[in-house]
């Protein structure tokens, strides 16, 4: 796995201010009718996972999952949302695909970054 991949993430924490340190990330594909895991993070001190998965990938639906619960658990703060699902299409293989988050215990918006 190289040091960036081609799917990368940064996770703000709206509510704190600041990056979301820690959140388990998870990068799969859909291959048939079933979700293959192609890589597991956690993102770093700057809220960010650089290593989620290769440097290169197939064309294809992939999705991040953003294990929430268990980071605002850790902090002693409920949520309304236990984890964040986001499917996208990868139709580039040459392209770089960053998946930015900005979240709070009972919100979240994302879009595609550069």
């Amino acid at each position: 796995m190289s040091d960036v991949s081609q799917v990368t993430t940064h996770v703000l924490d709206a509510a704190e201010g600041m990056p979301a340190r820690e959140v388990p990330v998870t990068l799969a594909v859909l291959r048939e009718s079933a979700w293959v895991t192609v890589a597991d993070a956690v993102t770093d001190d700057d809220g960010r996972a650089a290593a989620l998965g290769p440097a290169r990938l197939e064309p294809g639906t992939y999705r991040i999952v953003f294990d929430t619960g268990r980071y605002f658990a850790a902090k002693g703060r409920p949520t309304f949302y236990p984890d964040i699902t986001i499917t996208f299409a990868l139709t580039d293989s040459e392209q770089h695909y960053h998946v930015p988050v900005l979240l709070s215990p009972f919100a979240y918006s994302t879009y595609r970054g550069s």
